[in-house]
């Protein structure tokens, strides 16, 4: 459980069960390490093909911002606690980049010989990727 602000009064909060990140919902609450709430889930940032998880975005006061999975402690069902104080909340960067593509390449996984057909057909050439590199 994480303690949470409760008006000025500290107490502490259900978050219920563990979660895994393909279930985190919207709207759900983010602490910071000392339990302050500094924002909720907006979307999580993930390439569920080859099971990674990036990290999420949250809703802020300031607008939206992304916090990488290595600062995320746990992931529970009413809420997400980190591990960094709400000071570095604060400045947590911006989402960066567009939408994400409709597949996902990670580096060292290597794509489908499918994938690398369709991209040789489709102009795209051995030279946009490393082919021949085991993932």
């Amino acid at each position: 459980m994480c303690e949470a602000a409760v008006g000025n009064v500290r107490g502490v909060m259900d978050e219920g069960e563990l979660i895994a990140y393909e279930v985190l919902e919207r709207g759900v609450s983010v602490y910071a390490s000392g339990g302050e709430q500094v924002g909720t889930v907006d979307h999580v940032i993930s390439a569920p093909e080859v099971d990674i998880f990036h990290g999420i975005v949250i809703g802020t006061e300031r607008g939206r911002r992304f916090v990488a999975a290595d600062q995320i402690v746990s992931l529970h069902e009413r809420g997400v606690d980190l591990g960094i104080d709400a000071d570095q909340a604060a400045t947590l960067p911006e989402p960066g980049g567009a939408a994400p593509a409709w597949r996902v390449h990670e580096p060292g996984v290597r794509p489908s010989r499918w994938k690398e057909m369709v991209d040789l057909l489709g102009g795209k050439g051995r030279h946009r990727r490393d082919w021949d590199r085991e993932g």
